[in-house]
């Protein structure tokens, strides 16, 4: 699996001046740490690196991480395609690639799981974990996709609204980076290419929170601005803070 964590974060303004996105805290853990718990059943594990990657390196010493560094960020496709020679041969039919914010809680089977059980490199060259975009939380106001004859299709134009959005979690299959180079470039070229051929496939995440709106306690006032998928409003939503709270800063009192 790769995880994505050279970005700058431009979105989050000062919390990421002096701080890598993916070490931002969410009740005193990191971003990256709640990506890395997810995929901690995982033998290979890749992490790319670029803005403040020295506290990265700092932050993940003595686990078992392979890095990926990059002098200038090269977007996701561009630090995908840049860290390939570590992600094989373990991923010659494929391999998860995560965003370092993506936060989501699992059901009983985990997300990951059941993209694993999804996934066909026979028939699919991507697959993506798509949201109802109402039931997503975060800075996905207009979603990414339309299911149309059982196959995604993105939205064009921007201006459009689409019913699902892209978690940031996906399986690749390598052989779709044989024709790049390895340049600066977006992983949605790679969507689009698959999805040309028909070959770009999709889990929508049916995953909840084990927690009872009536038991949740304030922990935590941070405002933190990270997108957070969640699959039902439990609480008023206040752009990102609350989404935080109710999910990660708040907690369940008979069970915490």
């Amino acid at each position: 699996a790769m995880v994505l964590a050279a970005g700058r974060g431009v979105r989050m303004k000062n919390l990421t001046d002096n701080c890598p996105k993916p070490l931002v805290k969410v009740n005193d853990k990191s971003l990256l740490s709640y990506v890395l718990n997810h995929a901690r059943h995982m033998q290979n594990i890749v992490v790319n690196t670029c803005y403040c990657g020295d506290m990265i390196h700092q932050a993940l010493q003595g686990k078992k991480i392979t890095f990926s560094d990059e002098k200038e960020a090269l977007e996701t496709g561009g630090g995908v395609q840049n860290a390939l020679s570590k992600l094989l041969p373990s991923g010659k039919d494929g391999f998860f690639v995560l965003n370092a914010d993506a936060l989501w809680l699992d059901k009983k089977i985990p997300l990951l799981k059941q993209m694993e059980n999804v996934w066909n490199p026979l028939k699919m060259d991507i697959l993506l974990a798509l949201i109802p975009t109402k039931k997503a939380k975060g800075d996905v106001p207009k979603g990414d996709y339309f299911i149309k004859a059982d196959h995604p299709v993105r939205r064009h134009p921007p201006q459009t609204k689409a019913p699902y959005c892209f978690m940031g979690v996906q399986i690749l299959h390598p052989d779709i980076f044989k024709n790049h180079p390895l340049e600066k470039y977006s992983l949605c070229r790679l969507y689009d290419e698959a999805e040309a051929k028909g070959r770009l496939g999709y889990l929508i995440f049916d995953g909840e929170a084990k927690i009872k709106p009536e038991n949740l306690v304030e922990k935590d006032t941070t405002e933190v601005t990270v997108p957070y998928f969640d699959m039902e409003t439990r609480t008023p939503v206040q752009r990102y803070r609350d989404v935080l709270k109710e999910a990660l800063i708040m907690e369940d009192e008979e069970t915490g």
